[in-house]
């Protein structure tokens, strides 16, 4: 899942409360099956070779989307250079996660994604200059806790002593760069459709993901791949690319970026019964206290708590959602 801002306000419906935070759960739940698809088919294609496919599967079925409602105009060279830049980002969260969840767990990877919104409050603070309403203040430290919490299993001599492993490293690296795209995505933005700048984006990061994977492509075995993991990148692509795209994109624009990205806390909780259905089992016990502190920082975003007698003046996080 890719978090921005829209910065203009297409005329869309209006939907009920209980319509868009259903729609919000919905998706942030397809957002979160997107972990353990990825982990159960990373090991049977070149990671890069895996992101190239998903990036292209995407943009081509986004592209008759955008064709019929936007038209897909030809970009100046300057405009490639800024969905250029975005999908480099863009391409690094997702090869980071292919590769990571090859060395971590698909609860790591959900926890660590769940520390998102305050790296790109960070970011937005740093570069756009804006302010975290007091709910958000609240919200994003319980919510980084929890994350953390789920992390190092509830072990402090494991946050002591920084026993994390090489994939949860390498997937931080990739939601570092997912923040900054969320950042910078506001200040590249000029004004054209959004789904017109996310196909273009989708389709610069698969020329670059075509050109990386050129060493790889003629060595692979396209017949022995089992049809589980091109079921699993069809899934990626349909369901939490495009599908996403739209629920998250619809729903800023009814609840704001805050409510919205305060749902990223819940991927880790949400993981966890994903793990159970699968008949994976039950986590460590430690680790529940964490997840129960991720879905509290969502309730608390929800909520628009403001300090009593003071004059609201920070504003929302720009923070909105597409693809995972």
């Amino acid at each position: 899942m890719t978090l921005h801002q829209n910065t203009s306000r297409p005329n869309v419906g209006t939907g009920s409360t209980f319509q868009v935070h259903g729609l919000m759960l919905v998706a942030t739940c397809l957002v979160a099956t997107s972990f353990p698809v990825v982990a159960a088919i990373t090991d049977d294609l070149n990671s890069v070779v895996l992101t190239f496919v998903r990036f292209a599967l995407a943009t081509s079925l986004f592209a008759p989307l955008v064709a019929l409602r936007y038209g897909i105009v030809r970009p100046s060279l300057r405009d490639l250079g800024r969905y250029g830049i975005l999908s480099i980002l863009l391409v690094t969260f997702f090869w980071c996660m292919f590769a990571s969840l090859r060395m971590t767990t698909p609860l790591n990877t959900a926890a660590i994604f769940a520390l998102s919104p305050v790296i790109t409050a960070v970011f937005a603070a740093i570069l756009l200059g804006e302010r975290l309403t007091f709910s958000a203040r609240i919200a994003l430290p319980i919510g980084t806790l929890g994350a953390i919490w789920v992390i190092f299993r509830g072990n402090p001599k494991a946050l002591l002593t920084l026993e994390i492993g090489n994939g949860d490293l390498l997937f931080l690296a990739g939601t570092i760069a997912l923040a900054s795209y969320s950042t910078l995505i506001k200040v590249l933005h000029r004004g054209e459709p959004m789904a017109r700048m996310t196909f273009w984006i989708l389709a610069t990061g698969a020329f670059w993901l075509f050109v990386l994977s050129l060493p790889s492509l003629g060595n692979v075995q396209w017949t022995s791949i089992p049809g589980n993991v091109f079921a699993g990148i069809a899934y990626l692509a349909v369901f939490t690319t495009i599908v996403t795209f739209f629920a998250f994109q619809w729903s800023t624009t009814q609840i704001g970026p805050t409510k919205v990205v305060s749902y990223t806390f819940l991927n880790p909780a949400l993981v966890l019964l994903i793990g159970l259905a699968l008949g994976e089992g039950l986590p460590p016990v430690a680790t529940w206290p964490g997840a129960i502190l991720t879905v509290v920082a969502t309730i608390v975003l929800q909520r628009n708590i403001a300090p009593r007698n003071r004059t609201k003046r920070s504003s929302d996080v720009s923070l909105v959602a597409s693809s995972n």
